[in-house]
């Protein structure tokens, strides 16, 4: 059995992050479109937790969920402990097609059990969709597809869930894809993907020629379909999706997700945000001007490029401007294993110290409205 996070955590962090406990609730947008409520009481909900899309032998979790369940519930549980009330899961869209019409049951029914279980532990579901991490779990019928073939393909797996989880008020949101960019030029048959970053492909192009129209009303069309799909079975799910820094209209590289452009298509701003060393408020700058008219949730930020105090200091200033944030989870591993992992452990201890001194801060900002 493998050291557990939250034994040490508990120790070394006793002023364990108290978040108000009720029945799980399907949440919303506010009505000054300011943060997030309980669609029942309108109490206020702030989306505060992690990302668990890999875990600390970098593996995804459709790679151990099925043979090792046991992890699962207690990784659950632990982030549960730390304070967290929001979970983001990512799932790959050819774990789940087993053809361009047909599910795969299997993992939809291991989907179910998650779905199970965070509803025993409190816990809501940020659920990413069409992942492409893996090349190597990328169907080749899926990457053969033209634009408007794909799109339907994406258009099936997300109609799927919503048929399926529609009166399941666990899921906080669908997000439609994590980081989509429009291309700036056409590129070659089959090129989706983005750079490699070790071993995983976390950027996905949804068209290969982006020069047929604004690359913006690209992405407003794919989003606006999207939608159309999961609405046809679930109009009330709250819609995002994840958007990188450079999305922004601003001189230098775009994803072409202009936050002020795209905003009438999402019911909220997913924001990928990560402190240069030296840089914090530079950050906060960029946090901004996703400030426009919606709640915006940093749904990925972490002291990957900056020391911690930088991190601490993003946060500090983006209480004032986000509605919650969400990091990164990975179970601890023992010291006798290499540098490298030893060095993510430390990583992994000095976030879950960063979480629960700032998600107070956030919980606060909101009880003052």
């Amino acid at each position: 059995m493998l050291q557990r996070v939250s034994v040490d955590f508990a120790v070394e962090c006793p002023q364990m992050t108290q978040h108000k406990t009720q029945r799980i609730d399907r949440i919303q947008v506010s009505p000054n479109q300011q943060h997030f409520v309980y669609a029942s009481s309108g109490e206020c909900f702030v989306p505060l937790g992690f990302n668990y899309d890999h875990d600390e032998y970098y593996r995804l979790l459709e790679d151990y969920w099925h043979d090792e369940w046991d992890k699962v519930v207690v990784d659950m549980t632990a982030m549960r402990d730390l304070g967290a009330n929001l979970i983001r899961v990512h799932l790959q869209l050819g774990k789940f097609l087993s053809s361009a019409t047909q599910i795969n049951e299997k993992e939809f029914a291991r989907l179910d059990k998650l779905l199970l279980l965070a509803s025993e532990l409190n816990l809501y579901l940020d659920i990413v969709g069409l992942g492409c991490y893996h090349k190597q779990d990328i169907p080749d019928w899926y990457d053969s597809l033209d634009s408007e073939q794909r799109w339907q393909v994406q258009g099936f797996f997300w109609r799927s869930l919503a048929q399926r989880y529609a009166d399941n008020p666990v899921i906080f949101c669908y997000d439609l894809m994590n980081e989509p960019v429009v291309p700036g030029k056409q590129r070659q048959p089959g090129a989706w993907l983005g750079p490699e970053y070790d071993g995983k492909f976390f950027i996905q192009f949804i068209t290969l020629d982006g020069t047929k129209e604004a690359r913006v009303d690209t992405a407003r069309k794919w989003i606006r379909y999207l939608r159309g799909e999961i609405a046809q079975h679930d109009p009330r799910r709250l819609v995002s999706v994840g958007l990188v820094d450079w999305s922004l209209d601003r001189p230098g590289i775009t994803s072409g997700f202009i936050p002020s452009q795209i905003v009438d298509e999402v019911d909220f701003l997913s924001a990928h945000l990560y402190p240069e060393a030296g840089k914090p408020l530079e950050m906060v700058e960029t946090l901004q001007q996703f400030c426009v008219g919606k709640p915006v949730l940093i749904d990925e930020t972490f002291h990957l490029k900056c020391p911690v105090s930088d991190q601490q200091d993003f946060l500090a200033e983006a209480k004032h401007h986000a509605a919650g944030f969400l990091g990164f989870y990975t179970d601890y591993l023992p010291d006798t294993l290499p540098a490298e992992q030893r060095t993510r452990n430390q990583a992994v201890k000095e976030w879950v110290e960063i979480f629960q001194k700032f998600a107070p801060q956030f919980q606060a900002v909101c009880d003052n409205y």
